[in-house]
């Protein structure tokens, strides 16, 4: 199985990257871009057969190591 975990800063949570990003846009002629927040994609594959299960031991890996859950939040894709 495959997993596809988007990990994203929350509402709320100061982005300099992102804001640097918007502004770098700009520059370049993007005027409607309103706003950016960038984030990290992790894929992992896992030799697991059950989605549920896959799932379980994918958000105990974001919780334990792959996210700050104090400032970041994370979703899930199982593909099997």
């Amino acid at each position: 199985m495959k997993a596809r975990i988007h990990i994203t800063l929350k509402q709320g949570v100061l982005d300099p990257q992102g804001k640097a990003i918007a502004n770098a846009l700009e520059a370049l002629g993007f005027s409607d871009v309103d706003g950016v927040r960038q984030g990290k994609y992790i894929e992992i594959d896992l030799q697991e057969n059950d989605s549920e299960a896959a799932r379980a031991s994918v958000d105990a890996m974001c919780e334990k190591l792959l996210a700050n859950t104090v400032i970041e939040d994370y979703s899930i894709e199982i593909e099997s």
